[in-house]
């Protein structure tokens, strides 16, 4: 799998995750959204893929689900926390959507 962006081919793997992390960019996090039946992304979006990111780069690994959730209320507040809540957003969730669109390694045993 791959996508263009910018007259650029990037490759993906065949679930979608992206191989070169170093590829990312927000044009390419937005083709893979339309990948996972996203639409625009929104800065509520944006606030969640710019925090796993952020995780990632201080940790050297994606953010737990229930951990996100905590940081995710220390930022933006109870409201903005919750799974549900990610899961409006993303519908298969942090690990399988947003840490994908992140461009974040594919965890062990996430297809």
């Amino acid at each position: 799998m791959e996508a263009i962006v910018n007259g650029q081919t990037i490759k993906l793997s065949e679930a979608g995750w992206l191989e070169n992390l170093d590829e990312w960019s927000e044009e390419l996090a937005a083709e893979i959204a339309k990948n996972e039946k996203i639409g625009e992304l929104t800065e509520e979006h944006w606030d969640i893929i710019n925090t796993a990111r952020e995780y990632f780069t201080d940790n050297g690994s994606v953010c737990e689900p229930r951990n996100f959730s905590k940081i995710m209320k220390e930022r933006f507040g109870k409201d903005r926390s919750s799974q549900k809540y990610i899961y409006s957003l993303f519908p298969t969730g942090l690990i399988k959507c947003a840490n994908k669109i992140a461009g974040l390694p594919r965890p062990k045993g996430c297809s």
